[in-house]
């Protein structure tokens, strides 16, 4: 059963729209001021605090899109790192699994809002699921957060979703 709406052609038309408006993350200048990045990329879809003072600016392109950038501020509001998150190489050190480890605070701070949140009987607890591209096909990173909010596991599997969509 999906919780979540799944946004329509025009939504996803839509967002990807919007987020083409933006510059690009990944090309910002180190060291950059936080007024110079705002000019830059536009508003964020998120914002967090991070330890030390210092500040998150997420750029997610979803619900369409496969990228989730996060732009890391110090305490004195310049950009010391640029990560585009919805990488497979990363995961393993970035998603921990397990009771108490990582929290939906923590998955929303580095994936930013799924796309998609769903059950299955299999499993006691809320599926999220994120599009990322991986060598350049189409990829679905689920994380399962059980009923108090940790995250006990995560897997990746294919996006079947364009090939159900294509005239045969």
């Amino acid at each position: 059963m999906t919780l979540a709406l799944r946004p329509g052609p025009a939504a996803l038309l839509a967002a990807a729209l919007l987020a083409g408006c933006a510059g690009e993350p990944t090309r910002l200048a180190m060291g950059s001021s936080r007024d110079q990045t705002l000019r830059e990329l536009g508003a964020p879809t998120a914002v967090y605090p991070l330890s030390g003072g210092g500040e998150r600016l997420q750029y997610s392109r979803a619900p369409a899109g496969f990228e989730v950038n996060n732009v890391d501020l110090d305490a004195g509001g310049h950009v010391v790192s640029v990560t585009q998150e919805l990488d497979e190489r990363l995961f393993d050190r970035t998603i921990q699994p397990g009771v108490g480890r990582w929290h939906v605070a923590d998955v929303l701070r580095i994936y930013g809002r799924p796309f998609e949140v769903t059950k299955v009987s299999s499993f006691d607890g809320n599926i999220w699921t994120w599009r990322y591209k991986w060598q350049n096909t189409p990829r679905l990173l689920y994380i399962y957060v059980d009923p108090t909010g940790v995250v006990q596991r995560y897997h990746t599997g294919d996006d079947l979703m364009l090939e159900l969509l294509a005239p045969l």
